[in-house]
């Protein structure tokens, strides 16, 4: 019986050039977010607050990284999965943590969900902008 798994992560270096990209990205288009990128478990490895986000988008920025990784899909995904069958719509929507709208981005390396970026502050398309900023920083 094997009690081990070796299986790839992000390593929190490229985590800290994602924040810092998406934060840039959010610099250029003139808006001030949160951005954050968790390990592929949903655990916190990088974290960048621009000075006037708000501050409620700290969490959210973070719940959208977990979602993403979690289940390895984009945010923005959620609403086109739940749309048509009440039950999940109406009981997903009450899990902690969980965040049905856009900003959340898997970070995927060889086929395999190894982190995620999450992003919050500006509109779902702007904070989408930002967090695939963070992703062209690491090559993806």
């Amino acid at each position: 019986m094997e009690l081990a798994v070796n299986e790839p992560q992000i390593h929190w270096r490229a985590a800290a050039d994602a924040v810092t990209a998406a934060v840039q990205q959010a610099e250029e288009m003139g808006i001030k977010i949160n951005a954050a990128v968790v390990d592929k478990g949903g655990n916190l490895l990088a974290f960048q607050r621009m000075n006037g986000a708000f501050l409620h988008s700290i969490g959210i920025s973070i719940d959208k990284a977990y979602t993403a990784a979690g289940f390895g899909f984009p945010t923005r995904k959620w609403m086109d999965e739940i749309r048509d069958i009440p039950q999940l719509r109406e009981g997903i929507v009450h899990r902690d943590r969980l965040v049905i709208f856009g900003g959340g981005l898997p970070i995927v390396s060889n086929d395999q969900v190894i982190g995620a970026i999450g992003v919050s502050g500006g509109s779902e398309e702007q904070d989408e902008i930002c967090a695939r900023a963070g992703l062209q920083r690491l090559g993806l």
